[in-house]
């Protein structure tokens, strides 16, 4: 497969800079594969309508950390300002990061970090450690544990992605914005956005209809908006991000799915920790650990028979992704009626509610 066959043109004014308020007031797009009128516009609400009494949905839980760093190092007289955004936990005190501009650090400098308003005789600090072939650095804090995230939390910002964030500064505001009513465990570097929309009277109105909720966490790295550089897809490599299934969880979707019920993945970060965890038969495994598992056109889908999800990047792993759980050609022309009837796109734009194509199954 080509790259150049997940591409489509956006309009720079479909990139939503704000959530829809109320967050579950946001527009859905339901693809049906085995519909005869594939593509149906509605509102979060047409959830409900759309869920049957035993089918289960399955969201992600982890907490997005204020990993977007603006710090300066001293190089004799020189001071250079430095900007980081954390990637990955490597330990209690010890960070992977991108880091710009890169060339201005050194392994062995120092980098601090003020918080505004902070005694500026406690800023935080860091050592780069190493400078690694992926572009990124190691850097160690001279904090560890709960002290380091609280330091974190006093001096970051959310991490809002490139196409936000190239277009306003993060302000306060994003504290809860980017952040899903479901976020409980600390470790996301990005949100899982098809999250967002949930409200809690969404929620009560699902589970009044029968629909149970199931919690699983997946630590969203910021490796899913890197490019895929590859010409060919088959070529491209996928970044690792943690994630845990508790064996209650899995017992309680197996059972759902036994009974008849549908399982609906709650974004794609759902989806992947669901597919890497699940058996040749399609039962859940409980899981702990790390995943790269790459999904596109051509996979075999084992465990998630609906999919909800925002509408995502061209030329990105996770359009691939839905190209391979709902068809390429109804997802190209999904993606076309969005942007003909003016959805919004990305991380804090509209949904889509995605039934498997079981066509390609």
């Amino acid at each position: 497969m080509k790259l150049s066959d997940f591409d489509f043109e956006l309009p720079a004014d479909r990139i939503a800079l704000r959530p829809a308020e109320p967050r579950d007031s946001a527009r859905l797009l339901v693809v049906d594969p085995g519909a005869q009128a594939p593509l149906t516009d509605a509102r979060l609400p047409a959830l409900v309508e759309r869920l049957r009494p035993g089918d289960i949905l399955v969201v992600n839980n982890t907490r997005v950390i204020p990993a977007a760093l603006s710090g300066t190092r001293k190089r004799g007289e020189a001071i250079a300002s430095i900007s980081v955004n954390l990637l990955e936990r490597r330990s209690a005190d010890t960070w992977s990061a991108f880091a710009k501009p890169l060339k201005r650090l050194k392994v062995d400098e120092e980098i601090v970090f003020q918080a505004e308003g902070a005694d500026a005789s406690h800023p935080l600090r860091c050592q780069v450690r190493a400078r690694n072939d992926d572009a990124t650095v190691d850097l160690v804090f001279d904090r560890s544990g709960p002290a380091l995230d609280a330091a974190l939390a006093a001096v970051g910002s959310m991490p809002l992605p490139p196409y936000i964030a190239g277009k306003r500064a993060p302000d306060r505001r994003d504290f809860d914005d980017y952040q899903t009513m479901f976020a409980q465990k600390s470790g996301a570097v990005a949100a899982p956005t098809a999250g967002l929309h949930f409200t809690d009277g969404l929620v009560r109105a699902l589970a009044d209809k029968g629909v149970e909720t199931a919690e699983i966490t997946l630590h969203v790295g910021a490796g899913t908006f890197l490019p895929v550089k590859s010409d060919h897809v088959e070529d491209h490599v996928m970044h690792s991000e943690f994630g845990e299934i508790g064996a209650d969880v899995a017992e309680r979707l197996n059972r759902a799915r036994a009974a008849g019920g549908r399982v609906v993945a709650i974004g794609t970060t759902s989806l992947r920790l669901l597919e890497s965890a699940a058996r040749q038969d399609g039962s859940i495994a409980p899981f702990v650990g790390d995943t790269d598992i790459f999904i596109k056109p051509g996979y075999r889908f084992r465990a998630v028979d609906m999919l909800m999800t925002n509408f995502h990047l061209p030329r990105s792993t996770l359009f691939m992704l839905v190209c391979a759980f709902a068809g390429t050609d109804l997802m190209k022309a999904a993606y076309a009626h969005a942007i003909a009837r003016d959805y919004r796109f990305y991380s804090y734009g509209d949904a889509s509610l995605l039934y498997l194509d079981r066509s390609v199954q």
